[in-house]
C-alpha cells in the first residue's frame, strides 16, 4: 500500500508518495511561487515542466510523475489531504464528499492563510484521481482532547459560542507523531509518559501530551497565538492592538499584515526570519537579532515550565522542526535553568545531535537527567499516511451495532486495607450493602466523610472490596464543593492529583493524592471485546439517545477483563448533562486498530 500525501501552501506545493508502515518515499514532489512568474515543480530533485501556474497545473504534473514511481506491486490506496483547520465538527480524518468540502470551506474565516488553498489543491485531486479514497487529516484533530479550561476564553460564553471562538492548537499531526517516537525511543508506554514536545520552525508551537493526549497547547483559535514564530508574533498584549489601530490609524488587514508577516523574528531583528541568518549576525554583534534569540527562547522556556506545571511533570522535552532539530543554540538557550525539573542537557550531545533518515531521535540530556531532553525528526506527512491508511483499511469500523448498557457512577471511594483500619478500627472487615454491575464488587454499609480545602462532602460510600491503592471518584460539581482541582484519570492513576481528608468513626486521615474525575469508560469482557471489534485500552466514541437530544461521548476508554460485564460508566454530571439514566443504551461507534479515526489507543 501506498498513500499519496498533498499539503498545499497559498503558492506552494508538496506531495509526498509514502509506504505508511515505514514512512519510506516512493517519490516527492515540491513546487514554489505557484500563480506567479517564475513558478517551478520538482520531482525528486528534477524540474518537471508544469503547463501552467496554478495549483491544478503543479498538481497534474506532479501527480503523472509521482504515480509512475509507484514500486512494482503496490498500488495507490489513498490520498491524504492536510487541512489546518477543522474547527469543532472536525476531529478525526475524514472522507472527503460535497458535504464534508463545503464545511471545511465554511471554516476558511477562521484559517484565512491555509484552508482555502488546501480546498483548491483537494478539488484539483479529486478531479485528477477518482478511482480511489480521499481523506482530510486536520492540524487541529489532535487536539480535539483539550479540557475545557484550556479551551475557552476568558469572553462573554454567548459571545464565543455565536463566533466560535475558543482555542483549536494547530500541527496536531506534528505533535502526535513526535510524541509516540518519543515513547517508542523511551521503550516505554506513552500512556505512562508526561510529554512536552516542542514543533520549532517558520510556525511555532508547543504542547503538553500527558498519556497520549493533548492537554494544552500554545497556539489557539488560530495559528498566531502563542510562541514568537518566523514572522507571527505570538502572545501580545490585546491593549497593544487597540492602541496600534487608534495610534497609526491601522484598519484591520493592515493590522493582519503587521502580525502575521511582519512580527516575529523577522520583526525583532529587522533581517528577516530565517535564524541561521539571526545566529550568524548576532554571533557578530548584531543586537537586534540577539534580543529575537533571547525573546525566542525565554517564551519557549516559559511555556515549557508552565506545561509542566499543568502536567505535574514531565517524562521528555522534544524539540521537532526545522529549528528544532537543526539549532543546537536555541536547544541550548532554551534548556538553561530547567534543572529544578530534573532536565540536564549534555552540551557535547546538544551539539553533536543530528536527527533525520535512519535517526530519527537524538538524546541530548545528560545521563544523569531525570526528564529526558531530545530532537526528533517529526515527519507530518507519514503521519497523515498513517490515519489514511488506517481509514481506508476499514480499521474505523465496528464489528457489532447492539447497544451497551449505561450506568451512572455517583461519587465513591476505593480505600486500601491500611486505610479501612486506620478509618474504621483494627480488623474491620467491610460490610456489602449490595452487589454492584461489575463482578466481585459491592458498595458498602461504610461511609467516610470528604473534607477538602473549601468545603466537605459527607456520606460518601466506600466500594469494596480493598484496593491496592486510595482512590476518591468525584465528579466536577463535587472538584466545586470541595475546592480541589481533581484531573481527569483513567481509574488507578493518582499520581499528582490533589489530596483530601478522608474522616472516618475514629477520625481524620490526611491522603496526600488521589483524588480524580474518573475518564468515562467501557468494562467489556474479552468476547463482547472480539464482537465489537475493539482491543484493551482502545478509544472509541459512543452515540446516545435521550429526551429531546442526541449526542455522542467522544475519548471513552474501552477496558477488557474477563471480570467484567459490559457496562458503560458516566459520571453524574456527564448524565445530567445528557438527560440520561442507568439502564439507556449507547451505541458503539467507529472504531480502527491503529489509534485513529474514533478510535484512538490510549497510549
Amino acid at each position: 500500500m501506498h498513500i499519496l500525501v498533498i499539503n498545499c501552501g497559498s503558492s506552494s506545493l508538496k506531495a509526498d508518495l509514502l509506504d505508511p508502515e515505514n514512512g519510506k518515499r516512493a517519490s516527492t514532489a515540491r513546487a514554489q511561487r505557484l500563480g506567479a512568474p517564475g513558478c517551478s515543480l520538482v520531482v525528486d530533485g528534477q524540474p518537471v515542466e508544469m503547463g501552467g501556474t496554478e495549483h491544478l497545473h503543479a498538481l497534474d504534473a506532479a501527480i503523472v510523475a509521482l504515480l509512475q514511481k509507484l514500486p512494482p506491486g503496490s498500488s495507490l490506496a489513498g490520498v491524504g489531504h492536510r487541512v489546518v483547520h477543522g474547527g469543532e465538527g472536525f476531529s478525526e480524518p475524514t472522507r472527503l464528499d460535497a458535504d464534508s468540502i463545503q464545511a471545511i470551506d465554511d471554516l476558511s474565516n477562521l484559517a484565512p492563510l491555509h484552508n482555502p488553498p488546501a480546498l483548491a489543491g483537494i478539488r484539483a485531486a479529486m478531479e485528477l484521481i477518482q478511482n480511489v479514497p480521499h481523506v482530510a487529516v486536520f492540524d487541529t484533530a489532535f487536539h480535539g482532547t483539550l479540557p475545557r479550561r484550556a479551551r475557552a476564553y476568558a469572553l462573554p460564553t454567548s459571545l464565543s459560542e455565536k463566533h466560535g471562538i475558543r482555542r483549536y492548537g494547530f500541527h496536531g499531526t506534528s505533535h502526535q507523531y513526535v510524541a509516540r517516537a518519543v515513547a517508542a525511543h523511551l521503550r516505554a508506554d506513552l500512556r505512562d509518559l508526561k510529554i512536552i514536545t516542542c514543533h520549532l520552525g517558520n510556525g511555532c508551537s508547543v504542547a503538553a501530551v500527558e498519556g497520549g493526549r493533548s492537554v494544552e497547547t500554545s497556539m489557539g483559535m488560530t495559528p498566531l497565538e502563542g510562541l514568537v514564530m518566523g514572522t507571527r508574533s505570538g502572545d501580545l498584549d490585546a491593549g497593544v492592538l487597540l492602541h496600534l489601530m487608534r495610534a497609526e490609524g491601522l484598519d484591520v488587514d493592515e493590522l493582519d499584515t503587521l502580525l502575521n508577516r511582519e512580527s516575529g523574528l523577522s520583526g525583532l531583528s529587522g533581517v528577516g526570519n530565517d535564524l541561521r541568518d539571526i545566529e550568524a549576525r548576532a554571533a557578530d554583534g548584531d543586537e537586534g537579532c540577539r534580543l529575537a534569540i533571547q525573546v525566542f527562547a525565554h517564551r519557549l522556556r516559559k511555556y515549557v515550565g508552565a506545561y509542566a506545571a499543568v502536567m505535574g511533570g514531565v517524562d521528555a522535552i522534544a524539540f521537532c522542526g526545522g529549528i528544532g532539530e537543526n539549532s543546537a543554540l536555541m536547544r541550548h538557550r532554551v534548556c538553561q535553568r530547567l534543572d529544578f525539573l530534573g532536565a540536564q542537557l549534555d552540551e557535547d550531545r546538544n551539539r553533536d545531535a543530528s536527527v533525520g533518515d535512519g535517526c530519527p531521535v537524538a538524546q541530548i540530556s545528560a545521563g544523569t537527567s531525570r526528564v529526558q531532553l531530545l530532537a526528533v525528526a517529526t515527519d507530518e506527512a507519514r503521519e497523515i499516511a498513517r490515519q489514511v491508511a488506517a481509514l481506508v483499511d476499514g480499521r474505523d469500523q465496528v464489528g457489532e451495532s447492539s447497544g451497551i448498557p449505561i450506568a451512572v457512577s455517583a461519587r465513591h471511594v476505593h480505600l486500601t486495607e491500611e486505610m479501612i483500619q486506620r478509618l474504621f478500627g483494627e480488623g474491620h472487615t467491610l460490610t456489602p450493602y449490595r452487589e454492584i454491575s461489575q463482578p466481585g464488587q459491592f458498595a458498602c454499609e461504610e461511609k467516610v466523610n470528604l473534607i477538602g480545602p473549601k468545603r466537605q462532602i459527607d456520606g460518601v460510600r466506600i466500594i469494596g472490596p480493598a484496593r491496592p491503592g486510595n482512590q476518591i471518584e468525584i465528579s466536577r460539581t463535587d472538584e466545586f464543593t470541595l475546592g480541589l482541582d481533581a484531573p481527569v484519570r483513567n481509574s488507578g492513576d493518582v499520581q499528582s492529583s490533589p489530596g483530601i481528608t478522608l474522616e472516618g468513626p475514629l477520625g481524620r486521615v490526611q491522603l496526600d493524592e488521589g483524588v480524580i474525575c474518573a475518564r468515562r469508560h467501557i468494562h467489556m469482557p474479552p468476547d463482547d471485546a472480539v464482537r465489537f471489534g475493539v482491543e484493551d485500552r482502545d478509544v472509541v466514541e459512543v452515540a446516545v439517545a435521550s429526551e429531546g437530544r442526541d449526542l455522542v461521548f467522544g475519548d471513552v476508554l474501552v477496558r477488557v477483563s474477563p471480570k467484567y460485564v459490559l457496562e458503560m460508566h458516566i459520571d453524574t454530571d456527564e448524565a445530567n448533562a445528557a438527560e440520561l439514566s442507568t439502564g439507556q443504551e449507547g451505541l458503539l461507534m467507529g472504531t480502527g486498530s491503529s489509534a485513529l479515526l474514533r478510535r484512538r489507543r490510549a497510549t
